[in-house]
């Protein structure tokens, strides 16, 4: 098992469950410890510190899984062999779930003028540009498609404006967003029409159907794809998205991903599968979706341990928390399989779905964990 996500816990987990103590599963990521993707904005806007959203692997106690902190250097999908800087390893099945890099240097002026939160590092960086952050033009800007969850600009644009209210300096910042969709959460149209009210009233200006296509770093403006520029002292971007070179090398990535059966989560490899973000099963890169593909891929995996049919493909259903601020969070439950087009239903931003948030991050560190996050 490769990556040790959403995707990668999850599988775990769902395969220890379903086989026990007859399960051989080793977990490699090249990271000591797991956090949520959208903790980032918590860190970044001051509401956690980065210690307390932290989930250290060496917690994992799951029957049959065992946690291997080593860089991955060669996948060999033919052959099932996966080497790292400290072994190789052989299986009989090989599930890819290494999530997505970025490309900083894709979007030229992104690295000498701006900041990218996508990253951990780069949320932790921006956090400490927002605490001397006094006055002026703040742009978040999508650089490219597809990325990381879809509702991330908007929460984050709503965010800055809680904060900088909070620091009472609001009056003195315009906010700008940028996104390459006509509405916030395409899907949802009630989320997105919440959204749309909530940056009116929160005098966000919304720059749809775009992405930022360069920085001029010598004088501060974000280049538009359509040739217009908007003028910032803060640019937070969301850089182009890439598979991990190792994957890249692989022969797995057709058209920039590894393409799977939407089903199964199986590549085109015998026994090997591929979840999350770096695959390309026609739903969008999300945290909650990877869990559910994994489940789904586990699911196949059991079937073909147990030696009968497969019954349980994937639906293409997920739900989306969405942080409006002030606490409160809105859920939009999303299908991209049902029809011929993507369908959302909205829920309204609230108190008690901030605590439903906050409670599935419990279940879910339980579950993957296997034992209490003290």
């Amino acid at each position: 098992m490769l990556g040790a996500g959403f995707g990668g816990l999850e599988i775990a987990a769902t395969l220890s469950e379903r086989i026990g103590d007859r399960l051989d599963l080793t977990l490699i990521d090249q990271t000591e410890s797991f956090y949520f993707g959208y903790s980032k904005l918590d860190v970044m806007f001051g509401r956690r510190t980065a210690h307390s959203v932290k989930y250290s692997y060496d917690r994992i106690h799951k029957p049959g899984v065992r946690f291997r902190q080593e860089t991955i250097t060669s996948i060999d999908p033919v052959a099932r062999k996966v080497s790292t800087q400290t072994g190789t390893y052989a299986a009989d099945v090989l599930v890819v779930a290494l999530g997505a890099d970025y490309d900083i240097s894709a979007t030229p002026g992104l690295s000498e003028a701006g900041h990218e939160f996508y990253s951990f590092e780069g949320a932790e960086r921006v956090r400490d540009a927002l605490l001397a952050f006094q006055e002026g033009q703040i742009v978040v800007g999508v650089c490219s498609f597809p990325f990381k969850c879809p509702p991330a600009p908007s929460e984050t644009a709503l965010l800055l404006h809680e904060y900088l209210v909070r620091r009472g300096v609001r009056k003195n910042c315009q906010i700008s967003l940028v996104v390459p969709f006509e509405l916030p959460i395409p899907p949802s149209y009630g989320t997105s029409k919440a959204l749309l009210t909530s940056f009116k009233a929160k005098n966000i200006s919304y720059v749809p159907e775009m992405m930022v296509g360069a920085i001029d770093a010598s004088r501060r403006v974000a280049e538009l794809d359509d040739g217009r520029e908007l003028p910032f002292d803060l640019f937070l971007g969301i850089p182009e998205h890439c598979v991990p070179k190792v994957v890249e090398q692989s022969g797995l990535v057709f058209d920039e991903w590894i393409p799977v059966d939407p089903q199964s989560m199986l590549t085109k490899y015998p026994g090997v599968y591929a979840i999350g973000d770096v695959a390309n099963a026609g739903v969008p890169k999300s945290g909650h979706f990877a869990a559910r593909e994994a489940r789904c891929a586990a699911e196949s995996i059991v079937a073909s341990f147990e030696g009968r049919e497969f019954t349980a493909p994937f639906d293409g259903k997920g739900s989306c928390f969405v942080e409006f601020g002030d606490g409160k969070v809105a859920r939009a439950d999303v299908d991209f399989f049902s029809k011929s087009y993507a369908t959302g239903v909205h829920y309204e931003a609230s108190s008690s779905i901030a605590e439903e948030k906050n409670v599935l991050e419990e279940q879910s560190k339980s579950r993957w964990f296997g034992n209490p996050i003290l």
